[in-house]
């Protein structure tokens, strides 16, 4: 198992990508401390994962809340002696569907701010205590549009430019002591929490648009949670561990190959 032996916390650990990376942590061997705004969504998780024979431990944190951030943080070191992993997953609160010369200013800013915000306040907690350590991997989760120009995302496309950047510039600063900085870019999971329940409620409209979003890869499909869980587990492995302050797009081709048309050549 190439976590054996580490310790992951994550948080927005209740949200269905949180805790699809959460249970592929876990059953790849670390011990995982997963906090989230709403305890019960969490536990869920944690039991799953105890369940399955894992380890974790569930914990009410607002990962928007830098003395409640760090009161967690050192109370994980206190207990499990060092925090080799640091993941945050949690949602922005983003307004989509709606053109920029329509969208309402706080719509626009609310999830650039909350981005900045999380991502500061639990990078900079982890970034302290690994220092001390010499050793950690922080890491963060993006979408499409931090690659590429994307149409009626609102905030978010900003959102994701902004932490993709963050990340580079905090795995410039913490490299000399040992610790990765690295960021994934996914595309929408359809298997994920938000697009199952668009399905239910959508219908055919909805199946339109995910064909629509399948189209727009090089590989025509998405990945799945499994798919995002699985890089993000090797990122955070030392099988990566000479790799620090880049994306790696997992968006199956969207990125570099938005409405690439290429008809099928039969052999």
């Amino acid at each position: 198992m190439i976590l054996e032996g580490k310790n992951a916390v994550i948080f927005g650990a209740g949200g269905s990508l949180g805790g699809a990376v959460a249970k592929t942590f876990a059953r790849s061997g670390a011990k995982v401390f997963l906090s989230g705004r709403t305890l019960k969504s969490v536990q869920k998780v944690a039991e799953e994962i105890n369940t399955d024979g894992g380890q974790a431990e569930a914990s009410e944190v607002d990962a928007l809340d830098e003395q409640a951030i760090k009161n967690y943080v050192d109370s994980i070191v206190r207990k499990a002696a060092a925090v080799d992993i640091g993941f945050n997953a949690i949602g922005l609160q983003d307004t989509q569907n709606i053109p920029l010369i329509k969208m309402s200013l706080p719509d626009f800013i609310r999830p650039i701010k909350i981005a900045m915000d999380t991502h500061f306040l639990t990078s900079t907690a982890f970034g302290r205590v690994m220092v001390k350590q010499k050793s950690g991997v922080i890491l963060s989760l993006t979408a499409t549009p931090g690659g590429i120009g994307y149409p009626n995302v609102g905030g978010f496309g900003p959102a994701c430019c902004a932490i993709e950047g963050f990340s580079r510039d905090l795995a410039s600063e913490l490299g000399i002591y040992g610790i990765r900085v690295v960021n994934i870019r996914s595309a929408g999971s359809p298997d994920s929490r938000p697009f199952v329940q668009a399905l239910e409620n959508g219908g055919d409209e909805v199946k339109e648009f995910i064909s629509k979003l399948e189209e727009d890869t090089m590989l025509k499909e998405l990945p799945t949670m499994a798919d995002i869980a699985n890089v993000a587990t090797f990122l955070v492995s030392d099988l990566a561990c000479k790799i620090t302050g880049v994306t790696i797009d997992v968006t199956c081709g969207t990125t570099a190959g938005l409405n690439s048309k290429v008809a099928v050549i039969p052999f």
